[in-house]
């Protein structure tokens, strides 16, 4: 199955535009988790299991791993998903850029060693930088555009030819680079108005859209700007504000039950605006 149609699948399976992203910080697990020489994957998988029934896609950042020295956890994370949650899309949050044989080396690190289904790349160095993901047809590739973080203006709003520089992106996923047909593209929920743009000219492309939660982003803006004619087309992104939930003590809630409501409430906030 390709990325697209395991995607699509899993948007009407769990009802669904959710994409978790797992960002692991260990200063902030559980106390029961500190310490433990496997929490991160311990803390993951307790994530996943707790999340899965809302979720359309997962996201690791591989930054949070490999930084703790833990590419082994991601991997069996990674594995875990596969395995466990199969018909669920494995988004490895990577935003390489680079060319020729290195891009080729980084394709695999995506696709072979963590096997995901998709991984976001960044095109600032052109065409050449994102071929050598596309030769893996059956899998995603998800294309910086218009990013979620304040700084991303210094460069995406520059107009060249009379046009934002992250429309010109759009516009060469959608009419060029797209040679495999599972190209997607990162668009933050900050920018609603930028995010509709990049929709009309994409088409029913998808769009990995980070921002809401712990960034702010408004979920009634970013579904109205970004959903296709079907009300799907998104894997809206949500980390910081599931992983961390504070558990409500009164109904004696652990940090997977905070995880679970929170991602059940922001689901069906997303789901109140696609109709």
């Amino acid at each position: 199955m390709t990325f697209i149609n395991k995607l699509a699948a899993a948007w009407a399976a769990n009802d669904s535009l959710l994409c978790v992203g797992l960002d692991p910080d260990i200063a902030k697990f559980p106390a029961q988790l500190q310490g433990q020489p496997q929490s991160i994957y311990a803390f993951c998988k307790a994530i996943i299991d707790a999340t899965a029934g809302m979720a359309c896609a997962f996201k690791p950042q591989i930054a949070y791993f490999a930084a703790l020295r833990a590419e082994d956890q991601l991997e069996a994370i990674c594995d875990y998903l596969r395995k466990t949650y199969p018909a669920i899309p494995i988004v490895l949050d990577a935003k390489r850029g680079d060319i020729g044989a290195t891009a080729e080396q980084y394709a695999r690190e995506a696709f072979e060693r963590y096997g995901a289904d998709a991984v976001t790349v960044n095109p600032y160095m052109g065409y050449d930088s994102v071929a050598p993901y596309l030769e893996w047809k059956d899998r995603g590739v998800i294309v910086l555009c218009r990013t979620s973080n304040p700084g991303g203006s210094d460069l995406q709003f520059l107009t060249a030819d009379g046009m934002p520089i992250y429309q010109h992106v759009a516009h060469l996923v959608a009419d060029k680079w797209n040679t495999s047909g599972q190209c997607g593209l990162v668009v933050g929920a900050t920018f609603p108005d930028e995010l509709a743009q990049v929709r009309r000219i994409v088409g029913d492309m998808p769009l990995l859209v980070p921002g809401i939660g712990a960034q702010g982003g408004d979920i009634q803006a970013t579904v109205n700007a970004g959903k296709t004619a079907n009300g799907t087309g998104m894997m809206i992104n949500s980390s910081r504000a599931i992983l961390y939930a504070k558990p409500d003590e009164k109904a004696g809630e652990d940090f997977t039950q905070a995880a679970r409501r929170v991602a059940m409430e922001t689901r069906d906030a997303i789901n109140r605006f696609r109709v």
